[in-house]
């Protein structure tokens, strides 16, 4: 295989990978499951739900720690699953 093959090879998988990543939806909770977040694979927010009780003009710190750790959670499962597609398409005995 030439080099010139190579490249358009590793450029249709790029593509390929950047297809999957937008079409990837991660879902993600943290309170236990009071603050709900869904990241696509480019890591934009797509949504977030809170449970009314979770909800209080007396306690927003904690609202504002559980969203925040909603969307890390989210952001991590989407690295993690990206690593996964990344390592499906190297060859054997390289890893990321």
């Amino acid at each position: 295989m030439n080099i010139q093959q190579m490249m358009k090879q590793a450029q249709q998988m790029q593509e390929q990978l950047q297809r999957e990543m937008v079409a990837l939806s991660v879902s993600a909770t943290a309170g236990g499951g009071m603050v709900n977040v869904t990241m696509n694979g480019e890591k934009r927010l797509l949504s977030l739900t809170l449970d009314p009780e979770v909800v209080s003009k007396d306690d927003v710190v904690m609202l504002q720690d559980l969203i925040v750790a909603a969307i890390n959670d989210a952001h991590r499962k989407v690295d993690d699953a990206l690593k996964q597609k990344m390592g499906g398409m190297l060859p054997p005995g390289l890893t990321l």
